[in-house]
């Protein structure tokens, strides 16, 4: 060990005697002493061969010769005008405009529920929101839907385990539930999220999809506040112009039922494909919550009425722009994205 750090003293001052007027000579000199095959890796190697009870010592003798060549290299850099500020570095231009970086942009699913939200909560609702992964009595039984119900077959359900049932939930009407478990009336939430149905994928259906749910529960709750509440978010939404109608339907959890349909923007109302050449195009389903769903959460039906609402993101944000395909807001498609660059 003793020659070897008597040999390590001959390189120091090997090194520093070293001359380099030009990044040729520079080059050569990290090629000689720093490169891969240089003289610091050969002297490196030669730890493997020092006693343990040594290489504690020895290993700081290395670091101190490793920084050593390193500072003379980077003194013969600088004085041969190949370091940080160099001629080339200094003939710069750094007021030169920087790289084009591109921006993003909000999904347009998230700019339109986003919209929504914010029209909802003008008048007062709060936000609720719940898991994807539900009971079957949260999603089903709470929401006047018992297991014998045919209703249940209008909704394919992937479900996760029978017995106990856990299933993906169909609706965000299970919030809807989970709020009525835990608040007393007055209650007025909207429940945004995604909810999933076992259906063929094509441009007019898709597995899994958006809803916002909405729900007020007070005294003196009536359908014509319904009405009200969903022909402000209507116009908010679409315009002062659109035109409204509502048509009698059924739905479990409400009583009496309707969907809402609003003037087809696409083809503004002259029929076409969107509006099955009827000029209307239905938007969501609506209706005041039925007795039995209230009493299953101890609400008292005879003091309290509410109103409930269902759209689908995907449906409204295909009015609002125009989007023909389902499939077009899951792909990732960069250049279907672009289009919404700027929509907040």
């Amino acid at each position: 060990m003793e020659a070897l750090l008597q040999q390590i003293e001959k390189y120091k001052q090997e090194i520093a005697a070293a001359e380099a007027n030009t990044p040729e000579a520079v080059e050569a000199f990290r090629i000689q002493y720093l490169g891969t095959k240089g003289l610091l890796k050969t002297v490196m190697g030669e730890m493997k061969n020092v006693p343990n009870e040594h290489k504690k010592a020895f290993g700081q003798v290395l670091n101190e010769f490793k920084q050593f060549v390193e500072t003379k290299f980077e003194t013969l850099q600088q004085a041969a005008g190949g370091g940080a500020n160099s001629a080339s570095d200094k003939s710069f231009d750094w007021s030169l405009p920087g790289s084009f970086v591109p921006v993003g942009t909000r999904h347009p699913l998230t700019a339109v529920r986003n919209q929504i939200v914010s029209i909802f909560k003008t008048l007062g609702f709060a936000i609720a929101e719940g898991p994807e992964i539900e009971d079957d009595w949260h999603n089903f039984g709470a929401m006047n839907l018992p297991e014998d119900h045919p209703a249940r077959d209008m909704q394919d359900t992937f479900y996760i385990s029978q017995n106990p049932a856990w299933l993906l939930r169909t609706h965000t009407s299970s919030t809807q539930a989970r709020v009525m478990e835990s608040q007393k009336p007055p209650i007025r939430v909207i429940c945004p999220g995604r909810v999933y149905r076992n259906e063929t994928i094509s441009a007019r259906a898709h597995c899994f999809f958006h809803q916002i749910e909405g729900l007020y529960i007070d005294e003196n709750v009536s359908f014509a506040d319904l009405k009200q509440t969903l022909y402000f978010f209507v116009q908010e939404m679409f315009g002062k112009d659109v035109k409204v109608r509502f048509r009698p339907s059924y739905f479990p959890f409400t009583e009496p039922s309707a969907e809402m349909d609003i003037s087809c923007l696409i083809c503004d109302s002259k029929g076409c494909n969107v509006c099955k050449h009827t000029g209307w195009v239905e938007i969501l389903g609506s209706g005041m919550v039925h007795p039995k769903v209230l009493e299953n959460f101890g609400i008292d039906s005879n003091k309290y009425t509410g109103f409930a609402f269902g759209m689908g993101v995907e449906r409204i944000c295909q009015l609002k722009y125009q989007v023909n395909d389902l499939r077009l807001y899951s792909q990732n498609d960069v250049r279907f994205l672009k289009q919404f660059t700027g929509v907040v």
